[in-house]
């Protein structure tokens, strides 16, 4: 077993865990440990390998954001954040007992990228106190993030980008983290968690999986430019460049009456396809749609994130689709 002190002093972690799959090995490993039939996981929004981790398990992933956060062109400042009052109702609803996990998705990608304040996270994690819950940072973006909360939530204009992180980081009970994200990597991902019980179980499933923590996953070389990564990313030149870079593709899209998700997010912008291409039904794909057009037309790769992601049938094989219907230009 490994341990890991994430920038320092005040966060002990165990089981410092790299694979060669971003992120999504991890979320296999502690998802198929928490998860089973019968059980439940509460989230802002699943990531579609997230939500396929979870029921793939057997267990139910419900997404809790606030509903004018489903509004793309509403203008909020934090629109990943959790759904308070849905979350006490929920862990009601199915008992606690059931609960396998809270995850808290910073920042809400298949929302739109939307941040999450640390209002928000504080008052979850109150929440998973009062009923003994595991809360579960899934932080990709955690850098991201700390961005938006320094620059749009009062008290944190005066702290750093990384002790802002710190501090979301010592609310949560694990965290995962697709590292080819903020962690400015290749391929890589970790699994953290601060129960030496929990993290010895998730060190033995990673045996059979990826090997030993001593040579599985990444080579030495990988989890050296991971453990850059995750400090070069915190500079504030950097994130600057970074979101603005982002945000000068959007507000230019926006000015040309192309419809995209206000605000924009620090990695992507998405565009709100069904009202782009709303001649055509949700039953035919406007997003996927988009992707295949933008494709064909100027070779730009990009993805879906409605009804083909998220999208379910009905016993009579009737479409129930997604809330939205976006395009994610993620830029790389």
């Amino acid at each position: 077993m490994a341990s890991l002190r994430i920038g320092g002093e005040g966060i002990d972690w165990h089981a410092a865990y790299s694979s060669y799959a971003p992120g999504r090995a991890a979320e296999r490993i502690l998802y198929g440990i928490l998860g089973g039939k019968n059980k439940v996981f509460l989230s802002n929004t699943h990531f579609d390998t997230t939500r396929a981790n979870i029921e793939f398990t057997g267990a139910l992933a419900v997404d809790i954001m606030p509903e004018e956060a489903n509004d793309p062109e509403r203008d909020l400042p934090f629109k990943g954040n959790i759904d308070l009052e849905k979350l006490k109702s929920l862990i009601l609803d199915y008992k606690a007992e059931n609960i396998a996990a809270v995850i808290m998705t910073v920042t809400n990608n298949s929302s739109g990228g939307q941040p999450v304040s640390m209002q928000n996270i504080l008052e979850v994690r109150k929440i998973c106190d009062q009923h003994k819950l595991l809360l579960v940072i899934d932080g990709c973006r955690i850098a991201e993030n700390s961005y938006f909360v320094k620059h749009r939530e009062a008290g944190y204009e005066n702290k750093s980008y990384e002790e802002i992180a710190k501090e979301m980081l010592r609310l949560a009970d694990a965290f995962v983290m697709s590292a080819k994200k903020d962690g400015l990597v290749n391929m890589g991902g970790l699994l953290t968690l601060k129960d030496d019980s929990l993290s010895q179980q998730c060190t033995n499933l990673l045996i059979i999986s990826e090997g030993f923590a001593t040579y599985g996953g990444l080579s030495g070389r990988d989890m050296e430019a991971m453990a850059i990564g995750l400090k070069e990313v915190f500079d504030p030149d950097y994130l600057h460049y970074r979101i603005r870079s982002t945000d000068y593709l959007g507000e230019h899209l926006k000015a040309k009456g192309i419809p995209v998700v206000w605000h924009i997010s620090g990695h992507a912008v998405y565009i709100d396809a069904k009202k782009l291409y709303s001649k055509i039904p949700v039953e035919e794909y406007p997003g996927q749609a988009l992707v295949c057009d933008l494709y064909v037309q100027g070779g730009i790769r990009c993805v879906e994130i409605g009804s083909v992601m998220f999208g379910k049938y009905d016993e009579n094989k009737k479409l129930i689709p997604a809330k939205n219907e976006l395009v994610r230009l993620a830029i790389p």
